[in-house]
């Protein structure tokens, strides 16, 4: 089955532009073009990945990406013609696995598309043996590479897909330094261009879910100038 994308896009030549596109990559596609639209066709239909403007009419992209985010762990690509840092940090802030720049390139968009969809889809994927099972535990965290849980004592952490795969590269190389590009190039599977905004949000939101004190975190620690570690347990 072909893996089927919601397009939440209020410029009807550019949602043109990228259904045609898409559709020549093999992907199903359903347009909408305002957020309350965007939300209903969400609540009845069974979707792979979302592709989500900012700036719409009746509900902003914001929102609807908060009420999604809360109720599933999709794929969201943010697309925006709002390239401040500001929007990117409150984008990914609430969950966004990706951001997309406006204008940008049809084949970079399907790049990042099939990028996320394979993360997607290796963390869904049956584990055909035991033997590929691992559970680690550091501190009060235990991390489970069969189901993608993440717990910290009883409790259950909801982690995004980005924010699973940066603790578990940590947890799995408990005494590596990793420098922000080597983070960018193992988790986001392509090249570190110096963007350390994205970096940054999605290491203050893991941060924020798995540590005591977020502001002096204990699990992932900064060297300054240099990137990050496991923190000694």
């Amino acid at each position: 089955m072909n893996d089927r994308i919601l397009l939440i896009e209020d410029d009807v030549s550019i949602s043109e532009m990228i259904q045609v596109q898409l559709i020549k990559e093999g992907f199903e596609i359903s347009c909408v073009y305002d957020g309350e639209q965007a939300l209903e066709v969400f609540s009845e239909k069974m979707f792979d990945m979302i592709l989500l403007d900012l700036m719409l009419p009746k509900l902003d992209g914001i929102e609807i990406l908060k009420i999604i985010r809360a109720q599933s762990m999709i794929p969201i690509l943010i697309m925006s013609a709002k390239d401040g840092d500001l929007d990117k940090a409150l984008g990914l802030g609430f969950g966004a696995d990706d951001y997309l720049s406006k204008p940008f390139s049809m084949m970079e968009l399907t790049a990042r598309i099939k990028a996320n969809l394979r993360r997607a889809h290796q963390y869904s994927a049956p584990v055909s043996s035991a033997a590929h099972s691992e559970k680690i535990h550091i501190g009060e965290l235990n991390l489970d590479t069969d189901n993608f849980t993440v717990y910290k004592s009883e409790d259950e952490i909801k982690l995004t897909a980005k924010e699973f795969q940066i603790l578990k590269l940590f947890m799995t190389h408990p005494k590596k330094v990793f420098t922000k590009a080597q983070l960018y190039t193992l988790v986001w599977g392509e090249d570190y261009y110096g963007d350390t905004n994205v970096i940054n949000v999605h290491m203050r939101r893991l941060r924020e879910k798995i540590e005591d004190d977020p502001s002096a975190p204990q699990y992932i620690k900064t060297l300054w100038g240099i990137g990050y570690k496991l923190g000694e347990f």
